[in-house]
């Protein structure tokens, strides 16, 4: 039994044991299948990262989506192959490391349908129909599975459901999920063409997912707890799945066959929605449903971070589990904190998707509040502790942003006497500034909870209207300084695609850092965005709230291209007409001659009607380095965040916390291991 003397009576609703068929769930924590970014080739980050949610207390623990053969060929994304019996003795010792902790196991066995591209293996791409694959961009259609497909993929499910028994896992899934899934393609009628007993009616599309979970089951045999992942909703889909219709009808008719049902909506960008398009829980008006249809256990996500509202869903019967991916990323200790009675100590998700992104890159798992996270292994990280200093030291961080505050809490719990000093008249840097503008009010939990942690602490001093100088850096005699004194907004024009300044600019502009700190021009805006992620759209949006007249212009293609990467940029798009600000795409700025911006056609070089109003552009941003270099002649400092090189919010972080370990392990950067494949 978990001990929950410390936990508060509103919250022991969520240590409850969960009986899953014929396994029994520790607690309601349930950390959803969610990718890593760990391939099959790195497995030791892949076990350490979800060993680390187990020990912080999440019940069970999910492994991320494995195909069960090679036809299934997501090949450009760094997911779980779960092929043969070299992978089930990998994931082996992933189960027995969990079991050891008190954790349960899961695994999403999944053939991804025409999500697949067949490049990888030379395999043609499965799909109920001759469809192109659902990546415009790659010039690959499926083949229309025939009978005898059919039966092999059934087969393949099979096998992979005894490898999962071999493997030692606790509940094996069958994925009919964010619109990646065979069995999701062959239930859409918007994929599913078919005229044979597959195709056409609601029963014959629900036919191949009846079958696969029928055998499933008969597999498992009553030795692992099978679940279903189901879309039961697709937002303003091409399909007819939805939470009042046929989502609801799958559910109904499969209702008591899966010992525990996983539901969210489709597609992926709406499942894991950003903050700045919706809220915690938000989810609950499409799958609420779910509950009053069968009587076996539900589990959804909602980027869950306020015990308050998870116990909200599970006394309105909402959900059983509380599913959580993103905030099991931010804050692996999340249970054992509310167990423990320190609710306050939560390091809550902000929705920026920057874990997301990750994936898209095939790299491991990044986190704005959690520079830990796929570190666990590789650099020997914990999400809570850090090595406790033998000498007590003292250290000055200059600059309370981002990267300032994470170097500060890292210092100070080591031990170290940490005095923080910041030049502007309140703490937090650009996350609580940023937060002020249109839909990142929860960019300020990044200095909201760092502050709180460093404010509990007896060693940390923290000064607000505190402008040092070269000279009073050195009276204060630090064992070491770091400089986090971050960077500014350039208002001349330099950009990802302008390498050099644009004339008229600097002259007739208004500064990104200008409108952070409440700027209030009249008439028309002209954002002119050559960064290409949030800040320029946001800006677009902010004013557009406001009543101004807006034209956001930018010389790339189409507005927030790195946005994609976060799933946000169709839903930019979507925020840009609502809110009628007009986008001007391809359209590359010659000058400003102090009334009009004069722009020119990105493709083909013919001039554009100028666009009239205040300028502001978005581009580039400087480091501030004058202090760093008034500082020449100290020794013991080091330079952080922004003031190193400008970036986003998560890799400022980073470099904080980077650069307290270094401090930490004696000025030696801590050895970084790699994972390494095996020579036959």
């Amino acid at each position: 039994m978990l001990d929950v003397s410390k936990t508060d009576e509103r919250y022991k609703v969520l240590f409850e044991p969960v009986k899953i068929g014929p396994v029994i769930a520790p607690n309601r924590f349930y950390a959803v299948p969610h990718a890593t970014g760990h391939s099959p080739l790195m497995r030791n980050g892949s076990h350490a990262m979800r060993a680390t949610k187990a020990e912080g207390g999440w019940g069970t623990v999910c492994m991320q989506l494995a195909e069960i053969d090679p036809t299934s060929d997501i090949c450009d994304l760094p997911i779980e192959t779960f092929w043969d019996e070299g992978d089930v003795r990998e994931h082996r010792v992933l189960t027995d490391r969990l079991r050891e902790i008190g954790a349960l196991s899961a695994i999403e066995i999944a053939h991804t349908g025409i999500r697949g591209r067949g490049m990888g293996t030379g395999m043609p791409v499965w799909g109920p129909s001759n469809l192109p694959c659902l990546k415009p961009q790659v010039p690959v259609q499926s083949k229309a599975m025939d009978k005898a497909d059919i039966k092999a993929l059934r087969q393949s499910f099979r096998a992979a459901v005894r490898r999962a028994k071999q493997a030692g896992y606790d509940i094996v899934y069958i994925y009919a999920a964010h619109d990646a899934s065979i069995l999701w393609h062959f239930l859409s009628p918007a994929y599913n063409h078919r005229s044979d007993e597959y195709g056409g009616s609601f029963e014959n599309r629900l036919r191949l997912m009846r079958e696969v979970l029928e055998e499933t089951v008969e597999e498992a045999a009553g030795e692992m707890a099978v679940a279903v992942r189901l879309a039961v909703h697709e937002v303003g889909g091409r399909g007819k799945i939805t939470h009042d219709g046929e989502g609801r009808d799958v559910v109904e008719a499969l209702a008591d066959l899966p010992d525990l049902w996983d539901v969210n909506i489709a597609t992926w960008p709406h499942d894991s929605g950003t903050a700045r398009f919706d809220n915690e829980g938000w989810q609950e008006e499409f799958t609420s449903f779910v509950k009053r249809v069968t009587s076996k256990p539900v589990v959804g996500v909602g980027r869950f971070t306020s015990p308050d509202t998870m116990v909200s869903q599970i006394k309105r019967g909402v959900l059983d589990l509380i599913g959580g991916a993103r905030p099991s990323i931010a804050d692996p200790y999340l249970p054992n904190k509310i167990r423990e009675g320190r609710v306050e100590d939560i390091r809550e998700c902000i929705g920026c998707n920057i874990c997301v992104s990750s994936d898209a890159f095939s790299i491991p798992l990044n986190c704005t509040q959690n520079p830990t996270i796929s570190q666990e292994w590789k650099r020997g990280w914990h999400p809570e502790n850090v090595p406790h200093a033998k000498v007590k030291k003292n250290g000055l961080v200059v600059g309370s942003g981002p990267a300032g505050l994470e170097c500060a809490l890292v210092l100070a719990r080591a031990g170290h006497h940490v005095t923080v000093a910041e030049k502007a008249g309140e703490l937090g840097g650009r996350s609580l500034s940023e937060s002020r503008l249109f839909g990142l009010g929860s960019w300020a939990r990044v200095s909201d909870y760092r502050l709180y942690q460093l404010r509990q602490m007896s060693n940390v001093d923290l000064f607000a209207n505190s402008d040092l100088n070269a000279e009073s850096v050195a009276e204060m005699g630090a064992d070491h300084t770091f400089i986090a004194t971050g960077s500014h907004w350039l208002n001349n024009g330099l950009g990802s695609t302008h390498f050099e300044a644009i004339k008229g600019f600097e002259e007739n502009a208004l500064s990104v850092d200008e409108i952070i700190k409440g700027a209030k021009p009249e008439g028309p805006i002209v954002i002119y965005d050559d960064e290409h992620y949030y800040m320029g759209n946001v800006i677009a949006a902010h004013f557009a709230q406001l009543r101004h007249d807006v034209t956001l212009v930018t010389p790339q293609p189409y507005i927030a291209g790195w946005m994609g990467y976060t799933l946000e940029q169709p839903r930019v798009n979507k925020q840009m007409l609502e809110l009628s600000v007009k986008v001007v795409p391809n359209a590359v700025a010659s000058h400003h001659d102090g009334s009009a911006l004069h722009l020119s056609d990105a493709n083909t070089g013919a001039l554009l009607a100028p666009v009239a109003g205040t300028l502001v552009p978005v581009g580039l941003r400087a480091p501030n380095l004058e202090l760093w270099q008034a500082l020449d002649g100290l020794e013991n400092k080091t330079l952080i965040g922004d003031a190193v090189a400008p970036g986003i919010i998560q890799s400022a972080v980073f470099s904080g916390h980077k650069a307290a370990r270094t401090f930490l392990n004696r000025g030696v950067e801590p050895a970084m291991k790699r994972e390494r494949g095996v020579l036959y």
